[in-house]
């Protein structure tokens, strides 16, 4: 994708003759100042994120749930493989 100028991509669909689009400038300002406010609050929840402390009764708990939800996707996994395996057996071939 090419990085052409707004006036060039104009130029490009409407011709050199062409009218300029109602309120452009306007909305590209409104645009550009949207984006700029969504990367001021991820900005800003990163940094809060960061900077939150958290207690070793918290980071215990958190180990523990993650330790059990693995444990239970194992488990699943596990019943899973040995459905499909007893599934399986050995088929006569037919001719």
């Amino acid at each position: 994708m090419y990085n052409d100028s707004i006036e060039t991509l104009l130029l490009r669909h409407y011709g050199s003759n062409g009218p300029e689009p109602e309120a452009l400038e306007q909305r590209l300002c409104a645009s550009v100042h949207q984006e700029a406010q969504e990367i001021q609050q991820r900005q800003t929840a990163a940094r809060r994120i960061c900077e939150q402390r958290i207690s070793r009764r918290r980071a215990v708990q958190l180990v523990a749930l993650s330790s059990a939800g693995l444990g239970l996707l194992s488990t699943g996994v596990a019943s899973v493989q040995s459905i499909l395996s007893s599934q399986e057996g050995p088929r006569p071939a037919y001719s």
